[in-house]
């Protein structure tokens, strides 16, 4: 049935296929990230030095903990598009691209002037020394040269999740990290560079496919829909920017820290405890690339429904990303139950950690199911721009998160602290839903 309202000429249906065709292409665009750390680690591996290897594993660590934390510059690009593309406002999509491509050339240009204490103060905290740290320092120096383009990178893929051109940005996916294993696999075996090689593959996936990215989005533009560059750096409009991504920031780092803390108390439980849960841990990152993909078909559809002022779209949206979500979490969660020993006995040989890993299992197999609605009302709130909301129930789930940390660690051990990462989920989900109506009321009142 037509849902479109006659008195709103941007209305627009909202279809399991537009859903699909957003969040399914982002979905197999994330799962190439895990293939070139593989690719990465064995071209290195394969020197037989385990010096190399420890100082690749740390030297990618690093850069990708200090590019993470810049994801608000594709977050806050995809909201702000997906409302102007709603409102059929190529001027505006213009200018929110200017902004963000001149903020993330500006913030990769100060990490690379930076980089040479970024690289001292993470040799630092890693207590990296010798031949480590020399691995570390080549990989890092040369990785960081691709900063502007990584950070572009996030712009462009922003920009085009924003206008709903999943397709689009699979391909930019692709281009980055198939010329980053093809180089990496060239240089560092065949020309023998090693970690330089394998550097110097990221830095050229990464600077091609800022290029392809950015020719493919200007060819697009419309010449006569151009922003004055007045325009483009106002000073209102900057501090919306600005106010947009630093709220986005501010809950990356709680999330970072959430999971770090997880880490650090994991290894008082001993190595084999700690290796248990590495390894399952991977079920909640394998869950994340869907989760992922569908909370991007959220930003543009919420996003897109909000700047055209049309309601039915939006809950729409919501509903059908929010049966996707949990229909595939509940998959994942009994696949992961089904398979999970094999793949735990794929992924370790040790019999030590893989009974513990198994012990574990049923707490990392729900997380799917646990963290859908955290990853779905991110993609809403993203999209709406609700940004001081969302970093506002970020820190109350993180204060629960620690309150359950407290109580049930010292009662349950590894079982508490995985009870507690299932809390924290469920926390951000919850907490985030219970303001959607009252919010999307305000907005769309706010529009008439």
């Amino acid at each position: 049935m037509d849902t479109r309202s006659n008195h709103n000429a941007l209305a627009f249906d909202v279809t399991h296929l537009m859903v699909l065709s957003i969040a399914l292409p982002m979905t197999l665009g994330f799962m190439t990230t895990p293939l070139l750390g593989l690719t990465n680690t064995a071209v290195v591996g394969r020197m037989g030095n385990a010096e190399a290897l420890a100082g690749l594993a740390i030297g990618a660590m690093l850069f990708d903990l200090i590019l993470g934390s810049f994801n608000f510059l594709r977050a806050s690009t995809t909201g702000l598009t997906a409302q102007a593309y709603g409102r059929r406002d190529q001027h505006e999509q213009q200018a929110v691209f200017s902004r963000a491509l001149i903020s993330a050339l500006g913030c990769g240009l100060a990490l690379l002037c930076l980089s040479p204490l970024l690289m001292a103060a993470g040799l630092t905290l890693m207590g990296a020394e010798g031949a480590i740290a020399e691995a570390t320092s080549t990989y890092f120096s040369i990785r960081m040269l691709a900063a502007p383009a990584a950070l572009a990178n996030y712009a462009i893929l922003g920009f085009v999740l924003g206008r709903g051109q999943g397709n689009v940005g699979l391909l930019l996916q692709a281009i980055i990290n198939g010329i980053n294993i093809l180089l990496s696999i060239y240089l560092g075996l065949k020309l023998d560079w090693g970690v330089a090689g394998v550097a110097w593959g990221t830095m050229a996936g990464e600077t091609v496919g800022a290029l392809a990215g950015l020719f493919i989005v200007l060819s697009g533009f419309d010449k006569t829909e151009r922003p004055a560059w007045a325009e483009i750096v106002s000073r209102h409009r900057l501090a919306e920017l600005f106010a947009l991504n630093r709220d986005i920031l501010i809950r990356t780092f709680v999330l970072i820290g959430a999971f770090t803390i997880m880490t650090r108390i994991g290894t008082g439980f001993g190595a084999v405890t700690l290796a248990a849960n590495a390894v399952v841990m991977n079920f909640f990152l394998l869950s994340g690339y869907y989760l992922d993909g569908l909370a991007n078909a959220a930003e543009q559809i919420i996003g897109r429904a909000i700047g055209a002022h049309y309601r039915p779209a939006f809950d729409r949206g919501l509903k059908l990303t929010t049966l996707w979500s949990f229909g595939l979490a509940a998959l994942g969660s009994a696949f992961f139950f089904l398979a999970g020993p094999w793949l735990i006995s794929v992924l370790t040989t040790s019999p030590e950690v893989r009974q513990a890993a198994e012990t574990y299992l049923p707490w990392a197999a729900v997380t799917g199911l646990t963290g859908a609605l955290a990853f779905l009302m991110d993609g809403v709130f993203i999209g709406a721009t609700w940004s001081a909301e969302m970093r506002n129930r970020m820190l109350m789930s993180f204060a629960g998160y620690l309150l359950m940390l407290a109580v049930f660690v010292p009662l349950f051990g590894n079982h508490g602290l995985w009870l507690a990462m299932n809390a924290f989920l469920l926390f951000r989900g919850v907490l985030l839903a219970m303001l959607v109506k009252r919010r999307a009321d305000q907005t769309f009142r706010a529009a008439q």
